[in-house]
């Protein structure tokens, strides 16, 4: 069995004295892993930092062995990543989250493609917080958690959406809230795509992406908490946001 695609590396193990096992994210073969003979050489192991891009080929006997990569480097985003605490904070979380949440050897082409965008604006602050919302949704939604917002789960209002259902993923007006709106979660324009669209919505609709996050997709994961790194992304994000900041 082999197959030869581009992919992005997410985490890297010990294996032996000189080996590595890869995870990877691909487009066709989804999160897959696989062992890297020397991979820890003076010549392999610069290549294989998380989010990195590679040209991978893996082998094996039988289809749901381990098997082995050989690769080529294609791009490094390491030093976008090392420029700066946000997008050192950001890859970690991307990379931890898709370890986290993705089962092994199932596709996720649009994730994959959206995945690859996220990263290639690495050190673009100002674009990357927003697009990093974006991303978490469509995770969610890739997950089978997809958020309904364009219409009141009581009313069937377009308009006038500011709460979120927690148990639905609904929105929901403040009307059709009701008595019930201190037990709803936030829904500020930002994530409908709607201004505005600064750093403190953002924010506000990570602790909404994020609740779902922990309890929807975390108890399909061994019930596992979410990772350390998408907790370190929002309190870099928590100091940008504060006011005269100067990051």
């Amino acid at each position: 069995m082999d197959w030869r695609e581009t992919g992005i590396l997410l985490n890297t193990r010990k294996h032996g004295e000189t080996s590595l096992i890869l995870d990877v994210f691909t487009p066709t073969h989804g999160r897959h892993a696989g062992v890297v003979r020397g991979g820890t050489s003076r010549k392999k192991a610069p290549h294989l930092q998380p989010g990195a891009q590679l040209d991978l080929h893996w082998r094996a006997r039988l289809e749901d062995h381990l098997g082995a990569f050989t690769f080529e480097p294609q791009r490094s985003r390491m030093a976008a990543a090392l420029g700066d605490r946000l997008s050192l904070a950001g890859l970690n979380a991307v990379t931890g989250l898709l370890c986290f949440c993705l089962p092994e050897r199932e596709a996720y082409p649009a994730l994959y493609r959206l995945t690859q965008a996220l990263l290639d604006l690495l050190g673009n602050t100002d674009l990357w917080p927003l697009a990093y919302l974006h991303w978490e949704l469509t995770l969610l939604e890739e997950l089978g958690f997809a958020l309904d917002l364009n219409t009141c789960a009581v009313t069937g209002a377009t308009e006038g959406l500011i709460y979120v259902s927690p148990k639905t993923g609904r929105a929901v007006t403040a009307q059709g809230a009701g008595e019930w709106a201190e037990r709803l979660l936030p829904l500020p324009p930002v994530m409908r795509g709607k201004e505005p669209s600064d750093l403190p919505h953002v924010l506000q609709a990570l602790g909404t992406t994020g609740y779902f996050l922990e309890h929807f997709v975390a108890p399909n994961c061994g019930n596992r908490p979410l990772p350390a790194a998408r907790g370190a992304l929002l309190s870099r994000l928590e100091v940008m946001a504060r006011p005269n900041s100067p990051e």
